[in-house]
């Protein structure tokens, strides 16, 4: 069974940092592409992140400076490290692990930047 499951959302002022995790089971890890989206309501589901299996990174404008995504493949894990959050990266955050033929998600956590 394949699990995806993420952690370290919260609430931040604007200016402020956060770091999401995603522990990753089921899968051979270290073959799949690992991203995470995020879904902001009324709004569609976008990419934020993305990690290839060889560690090439890819980011949506909107993050690019801001925002670094990593793995560990000895642990299964994935991390979004958020600095400099702005209110417009308010959002339900999405963990994914791409496979090329199958695609996984997480259930997803909540991120809200506010004052």
């Amino acid at each position: 069974q394949v699990q995806l499951v993420e952690s370290g959302g919260g609430l931040v002022q604007p200016g402020g940092s956060l770091r999401l995790s995603c522990a990753a089971s089921g899968i051979i890890f270290n073959i799949y592409a690992m991203g995470w989206y995020r879904q902001a309501p009324g709004k569609q589901r976008e990419l934020v992140a993305i990690i290839t299996s060889g560690g090439h990174t890819n980011y949506a404008d909107s993050v690019k400076g801001r925002f670094t995504i990593s793995r560990d493949n000895a642990k299964n894990m994935v991390f979004l490290q958020m600095n400099s959050l702005k209110p417009e990266d308010t959002a339900a955050y999405y963990c994914n692990a791409d496979g090329g033929g199958v695609k996984y998600w997480g259930q997803g956590l909540q991120v809200t930047v506010s004052s």
